[in-house]
């Protein structure tokens, strides 16, 4: 049994269950219920998502923009000596750090970028939307070197 939910709508409240046979034939209406099982309209929603993400051109330019995503951020955090390592997978990426990650995120907070804190408090995640746009990236790129250049020169 695997349970799934918020990207599946594109960020409207849904959530679903994936089942093998085995389990599926001893379950009866009412065995499951869900805080946010489909309506019709997030159900559509969520097909249209799913039309999306499964063309192939969509997915390559998601790489793409996570490629772009880690070379602008080594390009502006790199030579930080603070900066130890840009990692990521598609447009899920981490800055890891020999510091606390915290005020770093505030600062680019403050400048206006979104970031959170992960692992042991000492990495910057990134998890921009898969339609973020080449600008959006190259904005969130600099605002991190300077964010990290001010709070750690």
């Amino acid at each position: 049994m695997m349970t799934l939910a918020k990207p599946l709508a594109g960020g409207l409240p849904i959530g679903a269950v994936l089942l093998k046979q085995h389990v599926a034939d001893v379950m009866n209406p009412g065995d499951h219920g869900s805080t946010f099982a489909g309506n019709p309209l997030v159900c559509h929603v969520a097909c249209t998502v799913f039309d999306i993400i499964q063309n192939p051109t969509f997915l390559t330019s998601v790489e793409q923009k996570g490629h772009r995503l880690r070379e602008g951020l080594k390009r502006t955090m790199g030579n930080n000596p603070h900066v130890k390592e840009v990692r990521g997978v598609g447009l899920l990426v981490g800055v890891q750090l020999d510091m606390m990650a915290g005020p770093v995120v505030d600062a680019a907070r403050d400048m206006g970028v979104l970031a959170i804190t992960a692992g042991k408090g000492d990495v910057i995640r990134l998890v921009p939307p898969l339609v973020v746009t080449d600008a959006e990236i190259d904005k969130c790129c600099e605002v991190l070197g300077t964010a990290i250049s001010k709070v750690a020169p």
